[in-house]
């Protein structure tokens, strides 16, 4: 009997593998037992050639080189992600070791266990193929939701060969294809066009410009917005047993009236006057207990409840709860379980009712709102695993609390309230119109306990109809129309989720139909990244929790002459496509044709457009000048064009404080010459004015310091010396 050799995506997971398989032996980039070796990538190890790769003309952007699309796609070790011209030193390690264990003799299986999805599966065969599976070597795929011990030893169980998975595999080599030739062409085409200085470039992306003219357009809308006034008049009515209620007046249906001077006469004759309850209608209702979670409706949650977070962040805290086995995969656009999850479930819920003050109010109960095949694609819902968390940092409460409320959520009883409607009519006096009111009392709680949810409700006195009663006070009211609102991150979530499409309430069938057929704006794994890189490239800007478009941001979508590129039914159409490859429903050459083809014609679009300047980049000068000795090799750091670094990069020496860093930027800071002699002399330099995320200003001091595990240097932050 052969040994099974296990890829998993990062080292974390292959950590759970292991001890799932209660394995110990930990050697050089890998854990080995008896049956099984268990070895890790760091994500992707493999990377799409840059075009200077393909063609030495490539070096220097010119117009006449583009379009550029290579005839065959090529791959190439990771590179260093703080200088590009080298391979990253550890991902070429841990290939070679992944590669030495595929060609041991005593291996004929490889599983793998990379994330079950497209870029899990675009990892582990770029991985896998590119070391040369043996001819006797049956390659499988582990397929998994979480990584606690019991799923791991039956997803053993029941793998699949990799060969089922071509259309995964597809789907994320068209998506990662399509993005490159996009992205390269039509960001060099309009950086050389629309850009004064080319320290960097005018970003243009498949998902980036859709979400930018979503931000745009509500900002016009609000711009544009005309505010208006009406009126309104309230009267308040005296029961016999001194109990009061307001009441609205409504005439047509319209209970907003333009002018004041249609209400006022009507507010003189009813001072005083007697009135009769005509109508009340009381209607008991349901509130069902909102959906399951899933990635985009998590983030909208946690970012428009607390303070300071973002998509990303909430993402980057999901990744870490999964890779510890607290809950199940998170990037799922699914809001419902797969029907064959029940007994799981049921255990779970169990799990966690164990010490709740209202568990004995909880019921299991297999329901078409929690349990529905039709609204699973590929991955469930997010909920807990049954391991309960030992020790949790507070983002993690944050966001591990949200998602195991949720779900007890689903298992309490449906809350339900009463509602009442009253009509009041004015006696003595000719109105053509009436007051109607409008009141609800909560009579079971329900699932709102879990969160201690309180009902904002009117509540109306205990009144009959025929019931008379007296106008006790009134008056007329003015208001204005109100601009909608900025998009904040929760919003714009919704409509990249929809692609634009209008939603009134989480029931809507053709709604989660339009997410589970693919027909979005980016997908639940990459829509915080896009949020996040606009903010960075500078193309938008946050206010609280408030996202609206920078002025470059506004240039760029009234000049780029590049339409579809805007239009949400064309980005979902390509998103619909990538689905439909993944399905098996439609082959990937069809659709990297049509890419291909409209960024050839985006092109020339560019080229033959009108000349304007959309960016201007003020150019940072190398001046050249030492500013100290290297820490790594003691060698001299000069001030140089991207960044602060050794003069014996020739010589292999890779320290470097980038300009642009993205530590400092999260800060609003930049390096400064000053900034970095002193780091450079005392180890440390005290720093004024950075930027929490909240936006508050505070002082630190801040260390550059070699990392124990790579050759990465990174930043530490001391508030006393």
């Amino acid at each position: 009997m052969g040994v099974r050799l296990i890829l998993a995506e990062k080292p974390s997971v292959a950590k759970n593998i292991a001890d799932a398989l209660n394995i110990k032996s930990k050697k050089d980039g890998y854990f080995e037992g008896e049956r099984y070796v268990i070895t890790w990538a760091f994500g992707h190890l493999v990377e799409l050639y840059d075009a200077k790769d393909y063609d030495g003309k490539m070096r220097s952007w010119k117009m006449d080189n583009f379009p550029f699309i290579p005839s065959e796609f090529k791959y190439k070790v990771k590179s260093n992600p703080r200088n590009r011209a080298q391979t990253d030193g550890g991902a070429a390690k841990q290939l070679k070791t992944i590669h030495a264990l595929m060609k041991r003799n005593d291996v004929d299986e490889i599983i793998s266990a990379c994330d079950y999805d497209r870029e899990g599966q675009l990892i582990a065969d770029s991985i896998i193929y590119r070391g040369g599976v043996k001819p006797k070597v049956a390659v499988y795929r582990l397929l998994l939701n979480e990584w606690t011990q019991n799923e791991v030893l039956q997803g053993l169980e029941n793998l699949q060969s990799n060969d089922r998975m071509k259309p995964l595999r597809d789907a994320g080599i068209s998506r990662q294809w399509a993005d490159w030739v996009i992205g390269i062409n039509l960001t060099s085409v309009a950086t050389l066009k629309y850009q004064q200085g080319k320290s960097k470039a005018l970003n243009i992306g498949r998902v980036l410009l859709p979400t930018l003219k979503i931000i745009y357009d509500r900002d016009q809308e609000i711009e544009n917005f005309k505010p208006e006034d009406y009126f309104k008049l309230t009267a308040t009515f005296q029961t016999a047993a001194n109990h009061e209620y307001e009441g609205t007046y409504v005439e047509n249906k319209e209970d907003k009236f333009k002018k004041k001077e249609l209400l006022e006469p009507i507010n003189e004759v009813i001072q005083n006057k007697q009135a009769i309850i005509t109508d009340k209608q009381v209607e008991k209702k349901k509130e069902f207990p909102p959906f399951l979670f899933n990635l985009s409706n998590l983030q909208g949650f946690i970012t428009n409840k607390f303070k300071g977070w973002t998509s990303d962040k909430v993402l980057k805290v999901a990744q870490s709860l999964y890779e510890k086995k607290l809950i199940t995969y998170p990037r799922t656009a699914s809001t419902a379980l797969e029907e064959s999850l029940v007994g799981k479930t049921a255990h779970v819920l169990k799990v966690h009712s164990e010490e709740l003050p209202y568990k004995d109010e909880m019921k299991f109960m297999k329901t078409k709102r929690v349990f529905n095949n039709a609204k699973v694609e590929s991955h469930s819902a997010i909920i807990p695993t049954y391991m309960k968390p030992k020790r949790l940092s507070a983002d993690e409460g944050i966001v591990y609390t949200a998602i195991k409320n949720r779900f007890i959520m689903q298992f309490m009883p449906i809350a339900e309230y009463e509602e009442t409607k009253l009509t009041t009519k004015i006696l003595d006096v000719d109105l053509s119109g009436v007051f109607h009111s409008k009141g609800k009392v909560q009579l079971v709680e329900g699932w709102k306990k879990v969160e201690n949810i309180q009902s904002k409700d009117t509540l109306l006195p205990s009144v009959e109809k025929q019931e008379r009663v007296q106008v006790s006070d009134s008056e007329v009211t003015s208001h204005v129309t109100k601009p909608p609102k900025h998009h904040t991150e929760r919003t714009l979530l919704r409509v990249m989720e929809t692609c634009g499409k209008s939603y009134q309430e989480d029931e809507s069938e053709e709604l989660m139909g339009s997410i589970l057929t693919g027909f979005s704006i980016g997908t639940a794994a990459t829509r915080a990244e896009t949020i996040k890189k606009l903010k960075d490239i500078g193309y938008i800007t946050t206010e609280s929790k408030h996202l609206l478009c920078t002025e470059l941001g506004k240039r760029l979508v009234t000049t780029f002459p590049v339409k579809d590129l805007f239009d949400l039914e064309f980005t979902g159409r390509l998103e619909k496509a990538l689905s439909d490859i993944q399905k098996g429903k439609a082959g990937k050459q069809e659709f990297l044709r049509l890419v291909f083809h409209f960024t050839s014609e985006s092109v020339e679009t560019i080229k033959h457009g009108e000349d304007v300047i959309i960016n201007k980049v003020t150019q940072t000068r190398a001046t050249n000048e030492v500013v100290g000795t290297c820490p790594q090799c003691g060698g001299k750091v000069i001030d140089g064009y991207k960044a602060f670094s050794c003069n014996n990069r020739k010589q292999g020496c890779t320290f470097a404080i980038w300009k642009n860093d993205k530590y400092l930027a999260s800060m609003r800071k930049k390096p400064t010459k000053t900034m970095v002699k002193k780091l450079l002399k005392d180890k440390k330099v005290f720093v004024k004015g950075l930027t929490s995320k909240k936006g508050k200003k505070f002082n630190a001091y801040l260390s550059y310091e070699k990392n124990k595990e790579n050759d990465y240097y990174s930043w530490n932050m001391e508030f006393s010396k």
